[in-house]
């Protein structure tokens, strides 16, 4: 922006969507996944005896099937039905939900079957850190879509329009003064129209390019609307810690830096949105020392590693790529860059990052109002 930069960051995903920032991150095997699921049974076969029906093969595209088939099989679950129904259709419902809201891709009709092993363990979906994994996919989105030559857009969209409308006021429609929680929920029933599209979007590129400071609420959280409708659980420190980590998000093969370091309000002497250099980490040095690290640590990588060629990192979710991921990829297993820390793990690309993930005693644990 002219007067700084800002971001949406897992602060605003933990408000926003209610979404947990912490927990296990979101990666399993993508090549060749059916493999190691249960012990080599075929996918499809998974898929029958978790929700109960195996969709027509004209509804299957690799390993993804139709939405509207999907939709229409487990739109609504029966009344008076057994618990193991209930079950199924809970899960067909969690499918939907993350392969249509939270990690939607450019087509919008197909959801995948990769979902299958976090909907077999109903119990443990909470475990997971579905707030970061969600960032980390629109932080990619946004930088695809960056691109000139694409045209289409595919994130959460609902939290992109709903962090604009909460942080431009001059953005926001009309009529829509309820707060609820989660936060996005109180745009749940606006549907711009489609209208007129191509005035409008010079409108609105006039309106961001004249912006100024204070046409951006830098501490959103604290406002008392707010913290009527505030979940409890939100506050609590494992959470609120997070938020001011430099660190790695991770949704499967996706891996972006939650960089909250760089949004500040030009109008405050300190860093309100992340962590100060100096303070934190002892000067701008420590990016240089970081960078000397990561290239140290690859070097030495590189030169125990074979010829054999390995999967890209940034792959089509949705396309699989034909050549073998690394074993620790598969269902169950855990990255060597892995670590605990009590209940809770966190991704670790490189030792380095130990100096991010811990602050001073006296460090804030209040909403960081990026």
């Amino acid at each position: 922006m002219p007067f700084g930069e800002c971001t949406i960051t897992l602060q605003d995903m933990a408000y926003q969507l209610g979404l947990p920032v912490d927990g296990r991150y979101v990666s399993d095997c993508l090549t060749d996944f059916h493999i190691y699921i249960q012990g080599g049974r075929p996918a499809w076969v998974w898929f029958q005896e978790l929700l109960g029906v195996l969709p027509p093969a004209n509804q299957v595209q690799k390993f993804a099937m139709n939405c509207t088939w999907f939709q229409e099989t487990f739109g609504e679950c029966p009344t008076g039905t057994d618990e193991e129904t209930v079950r199924r259709f809970a899960r067909a419902y969690i499918m939907m939900l993350l392969g249509t809201q939270l990690f939607t891709d450019k087509s919008g009709n197909r959801i995948h079957i990769r979902w299958l092993p976090y909907v077999a363990r109903l119990e443990e979906m909470g475990g997971y850190s579905w707030g970061s994994a969600a960032l980390a996919w629109l932080y990619r989105c946004m930088s695809r879509v960056a691109n000139r030559y694409v045209v289409k857009l595919a994130d959460p969209l609902q939290l992109l329009q709903s962090w604009i409308f909460w942080r431009f006021p001059r953005f926001r429609p009309a009529g829509y003064d309820e707060f609820s929680w989660p936060l996005a929920s109180r745009w749940s029933s606006h549907n711009p129209s489609g209208s007129e599209k191509g005035p409008r979007v010079q409108m609105w590129r006039l309106r961001i390019d004249m912006l100024q400071a204070r046409d951006f609420i830098w501490m959103l959280y604290s406002s008392p609307d707010v913290l009527q409708v505030d979940h409890p659980e939100v506050l609590e420190p494992r959470h609120t810690t997070l938020w001011r980590c430099v660190t790695a998000l991770i949704y499967f093969a996706v891996v972006e830096w939650h960089q909250i370091d760089r949004t500040r309000d030009p109008y405050m002497t300190s860093w309100t949105g992340g962590v100060s250099m100096e303070r934190e980490f002892g000067g701008s040095h420590f990016l240089d020392e970081i960078t000397a690290i990561i290239q140290q640590e690859e070097t030495a990588r590189r030169g125990g590693q074979s010829s054999e060629t390995h999967a890209p990192l940034d792959v089509d979710l949705n396309d699989p790529p034909s050549v073998p991921v690394p074993d620790y990829f598969a269902l169950g297993g855990t990255p060597p860059f892995a670590y605990a820390t009590g209940s809770h793990s966190f991704a670790r690309p490189s030792r380095a990052l130990v100096r991010g993930e811990s602050f001073p005693s006296g460090s804030s644990s209040q909403p960081l109002d990026v």
